[in-house]
């Protein structure tokens, strides 16, 4: 599904002028990564990306090209597990944040 330009700025609007939507916003993205949901943690980071430090720059942390990481997390994307690591790693120092994973028991 196609994300609407004014839903896309309404986003990046939000995540400029509030940090703890921004935060969320990138632990949304991780969470689907490690429950499985792939495609739409590829899609979050993509928008939390363009809405934060940009693809110029995260080009230049993680030493890829700003179209490969672009490509890597669209939708026909398939990350390596180095190249996710590195972006959520950069992403996390950016937002000033570190998210743990800890085990949740099973109801």
């Amino acid at each position: 599904m196609a994300l609407t330009r004014d839903f896309e700025e309404t986003i990046r609007a939000r995540v400029k002028r509030d940090a703890g939507f921004r935060k969320a916003l990138l632990r949304e993205g991780i969470d689907n990564f490690l429950s499985g949901d792939v495609e739409t943690g590829k899609i979050i980071l993509r928008d939390f990306i363009n809405a934060t430090v940009g693809f110029a720059r995260l080009s230049e942390v993680t030493r890829r090209s700003p179209k490969s990481l672009m490509r890597m997390l669209g939708p026909k994307g398939n990350p390596h597990a180095r190249n996710l690591f590195a972006i959520v790693a950069y992403l996390q120092q950016a937002e000033g944040v570190r998210f743990e994973v800890r085990p949740k028991r099973a109801a």
